[in-house]
């Protein structure tokens, strides 16, 4: 791999994702039998995961719905009961009237809507003497509660769904191959950009490879964090890399030894738990061969500000820059081998004179 002097990404891209870089999948499922109907029993499911545009559409038609559903009830009852073709205001003599002032469709539908809106009954209302009157009445209230129950329950539960906190979120767009301690690495950031921090932080990766026959192979991949060896990260408040050593052993060694490693997508998965809620949420983005930087590192984030406060600096999180490479220079007596770090990478055979001063 290192006589491979790569400074642009490997390959275009050529293939779909299996999932894109905001971590939606792409997979599509066809001629799946009964996979329409396990979708509505799951109701309550296909309502959350709806985009909120089907969600306010399937709000506001059930609505109109469930009043012109009524107001067709409340006018057949009209008609039955004779209430339409006579005056409301001087009835005749021995006739229950069940809604005051309702004699056309247009009414009845008015009717619907303050019945099931609760807003008060005003020229229009209904005659407790009317017994057909009070059961429609207590029907449309029941069946509206249940309504408006579900739907609230909805919005109230895809507003605070976990998933949406995943947007504070964020996965460098690409990941680099550089040495450290002479050993190539895989690595790539994720960054918390809001101020409640996540707890109990997993990444983990999986691997997918197209066959010739077009079956995927899938492999799983292990990260580190650093130098921690536990398998999470206690407290997510500043950004996380993490690294995966290219060993002979790794699925991934096979690749990006290669100039052409061909196609393959690395999907990487992490897990952490919302400190104010205490709810798990995931976030989810994807590598191809294209966003892979061979000999690249990042450029430093953390800095100190004037009052010795730490600062995050955002507008270097995406930025790489080509690995240091230095040359062997032969070793004097004067001289001495030291090992040093810049921007996190440890530079090998790096030397200075040792320097004498005589009186």
């Amino acid at each position: 791999m290192e006589g491979n002097k790569y400074t642009a990404p490997l390959l275009t891209q050529k293939h779909k994702r299996i999932v894109t870089k905001d971590g939606h999948s792409t997979l599509h499922v066809y001629k799946a039998t009964g996979a329409c109907l396990a979708r509505l029993h799951d109701v309550w499911g296909l309502l959350i995961d709806m985009q909120w545009r089907w969600m306010l559409l399937i709000f506001s038609t059930s609505f109109l719905l469930h009043w012109l559903f009524f107001a067709i009830f409340w006018y057949v009852l009209a008609d039955l009961n004779g209430d339409l073709g006579i005056n409301h205001d001087t009835p005749p003599e021995n006739h229950t009237i069940c809604v005051k002032y309702l004699t056309s469709f247009s009414a009845a539908f008015c009717f619907s809507v303050e019945t099931q809106l609760t807003i008060g009954y005003g020229t229009m209302y209904p005659n407790g003497n009317c017994p057909r009157a009070v059961f429609l009445l207590a029907i449309q209230m029941l069946l509206g509660i249940m309504l408006e129950a579900f739907i609230t329950g909805a919005f109230v539960a895809k507003i605070a769904r976990p998933k949406n906190r995943i947007f504070w979120i964020r996965f460098t767009n690409l990941a680099v191959v550089s040495h450290i301690d002479g050993k190539p690495n895989l690595i790539f950031k994720v960054a918390n950009i809001q101020h409640t921090p996540l707890t109990s932080v997993r990444v983990s990766a999986i691997l997918y490879q197209e066959q010739e026959n077009n079956q995927i192979y899938q492999t799983s991949v292990d990260f580190h964090l650093d130098n921690v060896n536990s398998e999470e990260c206690p407290l997510f408040i500043f950004p996380l890399t993490y690294h995966h050593s290219i060993t002979p052993s790794s699925p991934l060694a096979a690749f990006l030894q290669h100039e052409n490693p061909g196609h393959f997508e690395l999907v990487v998965f992490l897990s952490a738990v919302h400190e104010g809620t205490g709810e798990v949420c995931q976030k989810r983005t994807s590598y191809l061969p294209s966003e892979i930087m061979m000999h690249h590192c990042f450029a430093s984030l953390m800095t100190r500000g004037s009052k010795g406060e730490c600062i995050v600096k955002m507008e270097n999180f995406d930025k790489t820059m080509p690995e240091l490479q230095t040359a062997t220079v032969p070793k004097s007596p004067n001289r001495t081998d030291m090992g040093i770090n810049i921007n996190g990478q440890h530079i090998d055979n790096f030397q200075i004179s040792e320097i004498g001063l005589a009186e």
